[in-house]
């Protein structure tokens, strides 16, 4: 399993519910359309960070993933939202556990 770690900076606090509200509405689905989805979460951190991980079953479907992300972004004029490109971190999960998992 791979994950891809978005970590959004100088997020609009005024926009975070809308953020929610547009990820769970078009960019979940757009992201659990490509080949070894296996989950994603979207993490508000406070202090104006949000931070998204997507897990997918190898490198390169991860490394997919931040496209569709990038053009959500652009598609969903979230720009001002989210006005720092996102630091990413993209590798293979070495250890884990989703056992309990509660959904949001």
């Amino acid at each position: 399993m791979h994950a891809t770690v978005r970590r959004y900076e100088g997020v609009d606090a005024s926009r975070t519910d809308e953020l929610k509200k547009k990820a769970n509405e078009s960019l979940i689905p757009n992201l659990s359309k490509l080949p070894g989805f296996d989950g994603y979460f979207l993490i508000e951190a406070g202090e104006g960070v949000m931070t998204s991980i997507s897990l997918f079953d190898t490198s390169a479907h991860a490394e997919e993933s931040t496209r569709v992300a990038t053009n959500w972004v652009r598609d969903e004029k979230l720009e001002k939202a989210l006005p720092n490109p996102p630091k990413i971190t993209i590798g293979e999960v070495v250890a884990s556990r989703t056992e309990g998992v509660v959904r949001a």
